[in-house]
């Protein structure tokens, strides 16, 4: 582990470079350039992951105040001082997405057709179309819960949405809250309503719809009869999600997580409240009161809340008003490995060559979502559960897809008599459930299911498969940045190596030795691995290119990453700067470096890129006096990835495949459009295109249409 201690003035709070990526995200919603669709889900990208960031770091950083700990972080703030600057930054970003909302999105929807009106704006046919939408769809599954000295307050589930209603009995002349939990798991956040209600004045509009806590709102008298309504207000809670897990017994952990899913489902300590902008503040103290809310946690929101929601529109058929769908491409180096082309006539069988005697030729590079998943990583697993030369199948699952093909060959790989092992990470935050579900599934099925190792994430990204041919047994790999997971996989870019060289084979032989047995294994032949190698191996090669520096043969330096908060990794960063080392970083999220500072990081460049597609590979190249060394894999540069976590990076060693990383890094590093440039001052500043416009995901897009430059083994 790094002891490395930096001058506070040289680190960046990771938690505010968190709100800089997240404020980066909300920039695409509020991009005129963005499409209008496209902006809705930027937005809702910004509040999801805004709620995440509560419920574990900001719920981190309150239960340290509230346990009396002041240990500073890097940069030299306390826990409260963090929280202080958080609420500071955050006020302007929520100010900007509402009025973006408000002013922007439903504005513009509205001159194509799209028409998200409050209640008050509905047509006496609207109106009573809703009303009667209320009584015989909503109003049967609500439950009113009072608020009075015979019915304490009551408890408000994690990141739910309700309604606090002022009621007045006139016969007592009491006046007492009440509230009502708007059920939009089960219902439309947005209640569609028959276009032909419009009126006959109005252009037939395209869609029409109405908040349905606005539905419940109005419609309150029919849930407290004999008594009067004052008023109604939207709050929204959001709790401490994080689970807290002993090291245990994999059995024992199996219910600690079961047991710890049952309480974040209900929520531990609520971390903020959000109340609608026109709440009084008499009812905000009742709330708080209610659910032992500070102030600093109180969010005034001047407009909806629960923004996430608006993913919703992206069903709408307004496909101008998207990006164009991207399907990507079955990789041209297994164009001719396709079972399903063979069984429907598509290829000949002498023409139809299997994935294992293409990768046995040579190594194989994909870049997701460009490269189809389904034609590569998906085929390789596929085949392997049905080939009879097939042994066994071990892979790690971190992230997997509700219907994912590959927890069905796997269960069919075991059906079919191959040994079949599968770590599958309970530890993966708010995939847990599903993990779980999957686990015991494929545990019936007759597979071999572990959990990792104690103490420990298993983070990374591998496949085994062993192939009996000729008498011996013959290993063929996949080492990745991303999960196995058919839906991520069209969404994230990543990058994976299919690959049958013997050291690999016999690395993961000894990987997942070390993974579900009791080996202390503390190196590998070709693969860095954390916490045993990873980061001994990334500062020597740090080192390495400061050698060069030093001694005139030039040092450079490029890589991408999601994160770099790593304080031992960014000395020797800086380190590296000033002997002269050429660093160009590519880091999509939290970075706690400083670029371009004099004397210190003169030398180094940060950049980072927000598209359509979320930035997820890890590419680390070294120029090594002209003899460049290129690695991929599933970590990155924080401490938790580097001690905490198992993970794997290995290296492209073939030629041709390394260049193609090398232009594939100079692709990104010359964006204009999707590129933000860090300044020394911590900010970003995003790129304006002088000239011709580079955006670095539709030109791979193009790149792979047009099985151009980059597209792998071409």
């Amino acid at each position: 582990m790094s002891g490395v201690m930096l001058p506070g003035n040289l680190y960046i709070n990771r938690e505010l470079s968190w709100i800089a990526f997240n404020r980066r995200v909300l920039a695409q919603a509020l991009d005129q350039r963005t499409q209008l669709l496209e902006q809705a889900k930027f937005s809702a990208i910004f509040s999801n992951n805004l709620d995440e960031f509560f419920m574990v770091r900001v719920a981190s950083l309150k239960s340290q105040v509230e346990a009396g700990i002041d240990k500073q972080s890097e940069d030299g703030r306390t826990p409260r001082e963090q929280l202080h600057e958080i609420r500071n930054q955050l006020s302007e970003l929520l100010e900007a997405q509402q009025k973006h909302y408000l002013n922007h999105l439903r504005v513009g929807l509205e001159d194509y057709g799209v028409f998200l009106f409050n209640y008050e704006q509905l047509n006496n046919a609207q109106r009573d179309w809703v009303d009667n939408f209320f009584q015989t769809a909503i109003f049967p599954v609500l439950t009113p819960l009072a608020v009075d000295p015979a019915h304490p307050f009551p408890f408000v589930s994690n990141l739910s949405l309700n309604v606090a209603a002022l009621i007045h009995d006139p016969e007592s002349g009491q006046r007492q809250l009440a509230r009502v939990k708007v059920p939009q798991k089960i219902l439309p956040r947005f209640v569609p309503i028959p276009i032909e209600l419009s009126g006959p004045d109005a252009k037939p509009p395209l869609h029409t719809a109405v908040p349905l806590e606005q539905v419940i709102a109005f419609n309150l008298s029919l849930l407290f009869p004999g008594m009067s309504i004052e008023g109604h207000y939207f709050f929204r809670v959001t709790r401490d999600a994080d689970l807290e897990l002993r090291d245990l017994e994999a059995d024992d952990l199996m219910i600690a997580i079961e047991q710890g899913l049952r309480k974040r489902r209900m929520g531990g300590e609520v971390v903020r409240l959000e109340v609608a902008g026109d709440t009084p503040q008499d009812v905000i103290e009742m709330l708080m009161d209610g659910m032992s809310v500070v102030e600093e946690d109180l969010y005034r929101v001047n407009g909806p809340l629960g923004l996430d929601d608006l993913f919703g529109l992206m069903g709408l058929p307004l496909p101008h008003l998207k990006d164009a769908t991207h399907s990507g491409q079955t990789p041209a180096v297994l164009s001719r490995a396709q079972k399903g082309m063979l069984e429907d006539g598509s290829i000949k069988e002498e023409e139809f060559e299997s994935i294992f005697s293409v990768v046995r030729r040579r190594d194989v590079l994909l870049h997701h979502p460009y490269d189809l998943f389904s034609t590569s990583v998906e085929e390789f697993i596929n085949q392997a559960a049905d080939d009879p030369l097939v042994m066994g199948i071990k892979m790690t699952l971190y992230r997997t897809s509700k219907d994912s093909p590959i927890i069905a060959a796997l269960i069919r790989a075991a059906e079919n008599g191959k040994q079949v092992m599968a770590l599958v990470e309970l530890k993966a935050r708010f995939d847990e459930d599903n993990n779980i579900q999957w686990a015991k599934h494929l545990e019936r099925s007759g597979v071999h299911v572990v959990y990792g190792v104690i103490g420990l994430k298993t983070h990374t990204k591998i496949v085994l498969v062993v192939r009996k041919e000729k008498e011996r047994l013959r290993s063929y790999v996949h080492i990745g940045t991303g999960n196995y997971n058919s839906k991520t996989s069209r969404l994230y870019t990543d990058i994976g190596l299919l690959s049958a060289r013997p050291e690999l084979g016999q690395d993961l032989v000894e990987l997942f030795n070390y993974l579900t047995g009791f080996s202390k294994q503390q190196s590998f032949r070709k693969l860095l691995v954390a916490p045993v190698s990873l980061r001994k191996g990334m500062e020597q090669l740090i080192r390495r290119e400061i050698e060069h520096a030093q001694q005139g043969r030039g040092g450079s330096i490029k890589a991408k990453m999601n994160s770099l908060v790593d304080p031992g990794i960014i000395a020797l960063l800086y380190e590296a700067s000033q002997a002269g080392v050429t660093i160009q970083l590519i880091i999509r999220g939290m970075c706690s470096l400083y670029p371009g500072l004099e004397g210190i990081s003169d030398n180094i460049e940060v950049v980072s890129i927000i598209g359509r597609f979320l930035e997820h590979s890890r590419i680390f190249w070294f120029n090594n006096g002209g003899e460049a060394e290129a690695f991929i894999g599933s970590a990155d540069l924080m401490p938790r990835n580097l001690d905490r976590r198992v993970e794997a990076v290995v290296p492209i060693e073939e030629p041709e495949l390394r260049t193609q990383l090398e232009r594939l890094l100079e692709r990104y590093l010359s964006d204009n459009r999707g590129a933000w440039d860090m300044q020394p001052d911590g900010s970003f500043i995003q790129r304006n295109p002088e000239g011709e416009e580079r955006n670095s995901q539709l030109q791979l897009i193009d790149d792979w249409k047009g099985s151009a430059l980059l597209q792998p083994n071409r």
